[in-house]
This record gives C-alpha cells, structure tokens and sequence, in this order.
C-alpha cells in the first residue's frame, strides 16, 4: 500500500501545529506503521526540518503562479516556462514570508476554487499532479485538510484511489474569511465530502463542530487523537533555573499572547512574583508584527524588558532549550482550538498547563491530567490560574509527571500511526 500525503504550507515563519501534525502523520504512518509513503508538498516549500523527516522538494499548485492564475485573468493560460519561473524556489520562498500567504483575506475566491470540484481554473497543475501519483502508483491520497477537498474528486477521476481527508482547524482559515465566501466555504465542503472515503478527527469536539458547520455525518469521521514523539531523554521533575512562564505558539492575536502579557503584568504587581520571566516562543507573521510591537510596548511601560525572552527557534534544539527554561505553559486562544498540540508537547517535558476551558482543552486534559482549566475566560482568572500553580511545587509536579507519563501512553505516535492505519482500512484500501 502507497499513501501519498498532500500538504499544504505555511511559509515556516512561525510555530504551525497543522504543519507538524501532518509531519507527524508521515512518520507515523511510514516509521511506526511500517508502510510506504510520500509527503508532496503543495503552495509553498517545505521547511529545512521537514524535507530531513522526508518531505518530496517539488511543489504542487505552486503559490505563485496559483495566485496569478485567480488574480489576473490574462494568466490563466500562462505558458509552461512562465509557469516554472513564477514557481521556482527562489519566488516561492519569498512567497512563503509574505505575510498573505498565511491569511484568507484577499484569497477568497482562490480558497472556494480548492475546494469546489468543479472548478478547474487549475486543470494543468491537477493532471501534472495526477501523473506523478500515477507513476508512484498511490494507493491512498490523504488530504491534510478540507481546504483542499476539491481535489477528491478530481483525482479519483483520473486514478484509482481511496482518499482520507484530515480535518484540523480548518475554521481559523474560514472564519476570517467576508461573507458569503465563508458560508460558501463550509457548504461546499459539506457538498465535496461525499468524494471523500474517511475523515479523520482530532477528537469529540472537532467532530461535533465540524458536522454541524458542513453536515458531514459522524459515522464518516474516524476520531485519531493526535500523538507525539515523547524524548527519551531525562526530563527533570524540577527546573532549578528560575521562575519561568511560557507562551508556546505563533505570537498572534487569535492566539492570545496579549492576554498572556497582560496576565504576567499583573503577577509581576507581586512581591511573591517579582523575579517571574516570561519566555516567549513560536515565531510570527508579517502581520503579526504591529500587533506584537504593541506588546512589546506594553512590557517596556512597565519596566518589564529584562523579564521577558523571545525564543527565534521553534523547532529542534531551540524548542528544547525553551521548554527546559519554563515552569508552566499558557496559550489563552481566543478562538476554541481543535486539539492544540503544544498541550502534549509541554506535557511530554513534564511541563503543566494552564489554558481556557475551551475548544478541545477539557478533552485532552482530561487524559494526560497534565494542567489546570480555567473560565470563565479573563485576563484575571489566567493570572490567578498561573499564579496558584506557581505556588504549589508540589501540584506542578504531580501534574507535569501525570502529564509526560499519559502522553507516553495514551497519545504517542504509535497509538496515532494504528489510529490512521484503521482509517485507510476503513477507507476499503488494506
């Protein structure tokens, strides 16, 4: 059996649990289940990590040129050669720092058109597509996303394939979408799902949200909680660097880093607390950077510079040189997150969280037991949460040991690689 993942990009300048997620999916499938499999990067190149874990070179529906072919109708029949220059690595790596490549503002139209089968304004780039699954003789195409879902369809029409869709988050895309593109959006993937043989869900609050946005039906939808790596490395119980909370995540608004900046503002108010850090860590958007300046900003007001550390790196050994630095991890999102991946990494660093009793925390907490929920959702109750757990050694301990223990159990990448193997053998291809 061949399973050929179609990922989409996100330009690599921040901190993308989707991203990693579907690096996670590849070496599941291909080191843990022992099965053939190839990652074709679509939109943009994949990062420097990605291609050493595996990842093809050569693009799909190159950003550049897919973008043109939307905006300027003169381009929609543009020569091949044309077509080679605008998606050449060198353009397409300056594409993926742009700051649109990773908002839907603007890509509407482009967004519908991935998604709705029946729209061929990319014909060339779906049958060069189809001739290269052919010639590796894909046996399962697995979508990344429903974003994509369009090309089910058209693929199945040109090779005999069984197609897996993963559905991950998909509504931090749509919902920034104008209408009516965004109510399109979710009518047409509910509309494309019939192409589609399974789809595989995080968890019971995805599923739930995702069938009632699209109307696709629960007994379509495989639930594979995600999992992960777990270092085997020795993980101290306690770190004796300091006091260190930690926001782990692109630094956005959606994200909530300002709720976390405030939240510390007022815990630094604290004698108790007076020597507290701050570490930051997960990188950022072009259009992040007016939103963070206001941050930044802020922590100087307040005297508060020499406490807060940004990480550059969020991958590798710099992301384990900022998990050892940090005592407890906080992302107070603003939007409900569909399984918020940075919960099992702090976990799997004996690492406790803190986060909103929203989206998907109760229900991944609720098996690694690796943090505390708060609501409702203020800045207050955040800063109050941290502060009893920076408090209690003793509790921080107990739930970072439970934390690292139920993810190397109950959530490793093992688990995840059957979880997707029994979703192929449902989509009809084992």
């Amino acid at each position: 059996m061949k399973v050929v993942f179609l990922i989409t990009g996100s330009g690599g300048s921040f901190y993308c649990s989707n991203c990693y997620r579907d690096m996670l999916f590849f070496r599941a499938v291909k080191q843990y289940g022992q099965t053939d499999a190839e990652a074709v990067p679509l939109y943009l190149p994949p990062e420097k990590i990605y291609i050493e874990n595996g990842f093809g070179t050569e693009v799909y529906f190159g950003a550049v040129s897919l973008f043109l072919r939307e905006k300027v109708h003169a381009f929609q029949n543009m020569p091949v050669f044309l077509e080679k220059i605008f998606d050449s690595p060198p353009l397409l790596k300056i594409a993926a720092r742009s700051a649109g490549s990773t908002r839907s503002s603007g890509l509407e139209e482009m967004t519908l058109n991935m998604i709705d089968s029946s729209s061929r304004i990319h014909e060339r780039e779906l049958e060069r597509l189809a001739g290269h699954l052919k010639s590796i003789k894909a046996d399962i195409v697995h979508l990344s996303n429903s974003l994509i879902i369009g090309l089910a369809k058209q693929l199945k029409e040109h090779l005999d394939i069984k197609v897996v869709c993963s559905l991950q988050n998909e509504d931090d895309w749509i919902n920034d979408m104008a209408e009516p593109y965004q109510s399109k959006a979710w009518e047409l993937i509910g509309r494309e799902a019939a192409n589609v043989d399974v789809f595989i869900s995080p968890g019971s609050y995805f599923t739930d949200f995702i069938s009632l946005k699209t109307g696709i039906s629960k007994e379509k939808i495989l639930i594979v909680p995600a999992g992960i790596e777990v270092p085997d490395n020795p993980v101290p119980e306690k770190r004796d660097n300091g006091m260190a909370i930690g926001f782990f995540s692109r630094v956005s608004y959606h994200n909530g880093f300002d709720k976390m900046v405030d939240a510390f503002i007022i815990l630094k108010k604290e004698k108790e607390f007076e020597n507290l850090k701050l570490h930051v860590c997960g990188g950022y958007t072009g259009d992040d950077k007016p939103f963070i300046k206001k941050q930044i900003s802020k922590i100087n007001e307040n005297g508060l510079r020499e406490s807060v550390r940004f990480f550059n790196e969020f991958h590798g050994t710099g992301k384990e040189e900022f998990l050892n630095s940090v005592n407890i991890i906080s992302v107070p999102v603003r939007k409900p997150d569909g399984y918020g991946l940075y919960i099992l990494e702090a976990n799997a660093f004996r690492i406790p969280v803190v986060q909103p009793a929203t989206g998907a925390f109760p229900e991944i907490l609720s098996v690694t037991e690796g943090g505390i929920l708060y609501e409702p959702d203020t800045v207050e109750k955040l800063a109050g949460s941290i502060a009893m757990l920076l408090r209690d050694e003793a509790g921080r301990t107990a739930l970072g040991t439970a934390g690292r223990k139920n993810v190397k159990e109950k959530l490793n990448i093992q688990k995840m690689s059957e979880g997707l193997l029994t979703a192929y053998r449902k989509a009809g291809a084992l």
